[in-house]
């Protein structure tokens, strides 16, 4: 993965430290939910150019600036602590950094309408060199690299099934609506292991409670709990070694992790999304059938395969000041779980990381109390 290898090497839990400490720079961690509510330029240090985001908004750049760049953490900032979230001196980068997203957004809004039609990624593609400007003979003459779905595409094969025919085959090769209707919730325990260092497994429990609400708990000994809660109507991320206690999820972030938590239960799946269209794919030598809509300004692509009608991977994307935020889950191992096909495997990969879960039991339609599915706490050594 070239340089991405070195983003990785840097993680502590699920998520690479870069996403969770490459910022401007950052005041003091939050000590209550009301600093969540806060603006960049008001809980972090320095921030001159990316104002007026939320801190989920603003970390979520970071991860964007990583992606485009082939960058980690000390690239950026001070190193001269094990914690470079705390320093807030100024860096060349830095300021280069700010002068290219007023490069981006000046050309958006000069010749897109202010469309978002060109990112950090659109010219650097994983480098920070300057932009290339003699053509590749081997990118030209080599083997080209997969082409990954954006917005969808009409299909190569019209008259292929519609929306609706997608979602009725994968609903009965889940098991049916009847039994899809009848799973209101569910316990699983299993494996949890990250990408490089932190591959390691570590114990993992999912509770989830139709129509929307999960939460995702890996036990971390020594450092605390990195839990990831979808209530219903709010989310929440709390973890160790983070510049916050508990990071709460507002606007698109929102909707996106909503659109994750009703696909949990398979019976959700026609009333999730808005303006949803389909279309193929091929991928991994498999022909794949495409799902794609909205929920808010999260853009949401399901993937269901032709022979088996199952869902194979979901990925959902939102909207930053300097590129859409993508996250894919790829989905294997369906086992019965009282009559309903449940992954019992998948890897979750986004800008700065890659989990891996492998689940060992499924407990359908056992009582779990309300209490998990509150904010959670911060993260307490044990």
């Amino acid at each position: 993965m070239k340089v991405r290898s070195r983003l990785v090497v840097c993680a502590v839990t699920g998520t690479a430290v870069l996403w969770l400490l490459s910022v401007l720079a950052v005041a003091a961690p939050a000590q209550d939910a009301a600093r969540n509510q806060m603006l960049s330029e008001e809980y972090f240090q320095n921030v001159t150019v990316l104002t007026g985001l939320t801190v989920d908004q603003f970390m979520g750049t970071m991860g964007v600036f990583s992606a485009a760049l082939g960058l980690s953490c000390e690239n950026c900032h001070t190193a001269s602590s094990d914690n470079w979230a705390l320093y807030a001196e100024e860096t060349p980068f830095k300021e280069t950094a700010r002068r290219m997203v007023r490069l981006m957004a000046d050309i958006n809004e000069r010749h897109f309408g202010g469309r978002q039609v060109v990112t950090c990624f659109t010219c650097h593609r994983g480098s920070t060199g300057r932009p290339l400007v003699v053509p590749s003979l081997n990118l030209l003459y080599g083997a080209p690299p997969p082409d990954e779905l954006d917005v969808l595409v009409p299909p190569a094969f019209p008259g292929g099934p519609t929306v609706e025919e997608i979602l009725d085959r994968y609903l009965e090769a889940v098991g049916g609506v009847e039994a899809a209707t009848a799973m209101t919730g569910w316990v699983a325990r299993g494996t949890y292991s990250g990408y490089g260092p932190e591959g390691t497994p570590r114990p993992v429990e999912i509770y989830a409670r139709a129509p929307n609400q999960k939460t995702i708990v890996i036990r971390e000994p020594g450092a605390g709990d990195n839990t990831t809660t979808f209530s219903g109507t709010a989310a929440w991320h709390s973890a160790p070694f983070r510049p916050y206690d508990v990071l709460e999820l507002h606007e698109a972030e929102l909707e996106s992790a909503r659109a994750e938590a009703e696909l949990t239960f398979p019976v959700n799946i026609k009333q999730v999304l808005t303006g949803m269209r389909a279309s193929d794919d091929f991928i991994d030598g498999r022909i794949l059938k495409v799902v794609q809509g909205f929920k808010g300004a999260a853009i949401v692509t399901m993937y269901f395969d032709e022979e088996t009608g199952l869902m194979t991977r979901l990925v959902r994307s939102t909207p930053s000041p300097v590129g859409r935020l993508p996250v894919r889950i790829d989905y294997s191992d369906y086992r019965d779980v009282a009559g309903l096909m449940m992954p019992f495997r998948w890897t979750t990969t986004w800008l700065d990381g890659r989990s891996n879960f492998e689940l060992r039991e499924v407990e359908p339609n056992v009582a779990i109390p309300p209490s998990l599915f509150a904010r959670p706490a911060p993260p307490s050594p044990y």
